[in-house]
């Protein structure tokens, strides 16, 4: 990651201040989480030292960047002025070569790499794919190797590491047509890693969504194939590039990928700046679409549930045992399973209730009032909350009832109570949580996202607000679909507690809210995770 920020150093003039978030980030969450401990400002300077110094060879982004664009820059003025001067027809053979120095090499064929991307015929730049792909061979075998330790930190390091982002540069600087190919085998190979990685053999469905983004539903492991097209439009479009011919045949490619209301001409590219982003962006709507399309009604429901925002929070979390931020190799297995909509039932039926056979997707086992996981689950969501209120200083009663009337031991309105939640008034939170494939919630379920945490919070209101009037309380649903999906009353609700939190961290709002929404998507994860094992275990025990 180090070596990404130093190339941007190099290329970008007047970086220094967008590289102050990333010191804090390194200062204020990597260190702290690596060394499980607060560190000195001494402690920050050392680690910015080399190894053989005994530092830790992290540089401080913020000191690097003034001087990284200044030296790259002297180093390349040369070839600059040759190209600005038109020596570039030299190097073929055809000019004066004493612009260059004479320890430069000089090539006389139409085939070169600058700055790690090759600029030639096809074959020149399908065997620099290929020879990409033989590089990045070595780390992916080397992931597989720690996915059968820790599957869960071997497939971080293989999104946020070796997968898209390890070729993307490639795809932004040749053309699709060059590499194509080269690049769907590298996809092979990603594919093939995650089997091993994680031990989870995907169909061709599923492997569809895993490419997904996190924000539909995947699992961030984009093909590059499907979008070196969209990185080749983009890159062009925010270079100044006037050869528009070049991108005739991307457009086209583009085009067949998306659908007419999204296809997009020489004259939009040339009059707007176009970002990748945006580009996939619409591709991927369109893979989205396709899934949705040729879903059951229960998968559309779980699509659109796992799509939904912060959802996928617990594929972000950085594994920490000692943070409680860590499953176990199993768990992660089973979850990716579900996540994926994979079947998790074994073929068998529920231990607890021996005449209902276990699902494919897990509802059964997910919903099963019996052996305890519900109620675990629930605890260990409320148990989070709790104590972020406390992080936040605002306190926190767990299972407060109101202690009236006859029917008192039943009275129980808030599961966590926070007295002084809101312009001095107390707040009565009641979590919840929800399947999107209960037969009754279903049909809406699969076409509105959220739909079913919606009607869990008029039910809580239905059944609390009444109580919560009496003794001066406001009411509030923490209602979360069995996926991830949280309802409007609690987003709403972690966004006040968020702002709260970032004063009491020292830290940004958004960090605040990502972090809490890791916590409670882990915490969800895992209780699903081993629901779903305790039956399969039951199963395997009896020799299934």
């Amino acid at each position: 990651m180090q070596f990404q920020w130093s190339y941007l150093q190099r290329v970008v003039p007047d970086c220094d201040s967008c590289f102050e978030v990333l010191r804090n980030a390194l200062n204020d969450i990597f260190w702290p989480a690596v060394l499980q401990g607060t560190i000195s400002d001494s402690e920050k300077k050392l680690f910015t030292l080399p190894a053989r110094h005994g530092g830790m060879g992290i540089h401080d982004p913020l000191l690097t960047a003034a001087s990284s664009f200044t030296n790259s820059r002297k180093c390349t003025a040369l070839i600059v002025d040759a190209i600005k001067c038109s020596s570039v027809f030299s190097v073929l053979g055809c000019g004066d070569l004493s612009s260059f120095p004479p320890e430069m090499k000089v090539s006389r064929v139409p085939n070169l790499v600058i700055l790690g991307a090759p600029i030639g015929d096809l074959i020149f730049c399908a065997k620099f794919v290929a020879q990409k792909r033989a590089d990045a061979a070595v780390l992916l075998s080397q992931l597989a190797e720690v996915g059968a330790e820790d599957p869960q930190v071997a497939f971080l390091l293989l999104r946020q590491c070796a997968a898209f982002c390890k070729l993307v540069h490639l795809a932004r600087s040749a053309p699709p047509s060059h590499i194509a190919e080269g690049l769907a085998l590298f996809d092979k190979d990603v594919r093939q890693c995650f089997a091993e990685c994680t031990a989870v053999d995907a169909a061709d469905v599923e492997w569809m969504q895993a490419q997904l983004s996190l924000s539909r539903g995947g699992l961030g492991l984009r093909s590059l194939s499907s979008h070196c097209v969209a990185a080749y439009l983009a890159s062009i479009s925010s270079s100044g590039c006037d050869k528009w011919n070049l991108l005739v045949e991307p457009i086209e490619l583009f085009n067949g990928l998306v659908p007419a209301e999204d296809a997009i001409t020489l004259e939009t590219l040339a009059t707007s700046n176009m970002r990748q982003h945006s580009l996939s962006g619409k591709i991927e709507d369109q893979q989205f679409r396709h899934l949705f399309h040729i879903s059951s009604p229960a998968n559309r429901a779980r699509l659109l549930s796992i799509s939904s925002r912060h959802a996928a929070s617990w594929l972000t979390v950085v594994p920490s045992p000692g943070l409680n931020l860590h499953l176990e190799p199993n768990e992660f297995q089973i979850a990716v399973k579900w996540w994926l909509g994979m079947d998790v039932s074994f073929g068998s039926c529920c231990p607890h209730c021996p005449d209902h056979r276990l699902d494919p997707l897990g509802h059964h086992a997910l919903t099963c009032k019996h052996g305890g996981d519900v109620v675990l689950r629930h605890n260990s969501l409320r148990d989070v909350f709790v104590e972020f209120c406390h992080r936040a200083c605002l306190g926190g009663q767990v299972e407060v009832g109101s202690g009236q009337g006859h029917d008192r031991l039943n009275s129980r309105p808030a599961d966590v109570l926070v007295k002084n939640w809101h312009l001095g008034k107390p707040a009565a939170f009641d979590l919840t949580i929800t399947s999107p494939l209960n037969p009754t919630t279903l049909t809406e379920a699969g076409v509105k996202c959220g739909s079913s945490a919606q009607v869990a919070e008029v039910r809580k209101h239905a059944a609390n607000d009444g109580k919560c009037k009496e003794l001066g309380w406001v009411c509030i649903p923490l209602a979360v679909e069995s996926y991830g999906c949280w309802g409007m009353e609690a987003q709403e609700s972690f966004k006040r507690l968020a702002a709260r939190l970032a004063i009491q961290m020292g830290c940004s709002r958004s960090q605040a809210t990502t972090t809490l929404y890791q916590r409670l998507s882990l915490s969800l994860v895992r209780a699903n995770a081993r629901a779903l094992l305790s039956r399969a275990r039951v199963y395997l025990e009896e020799g299934g």
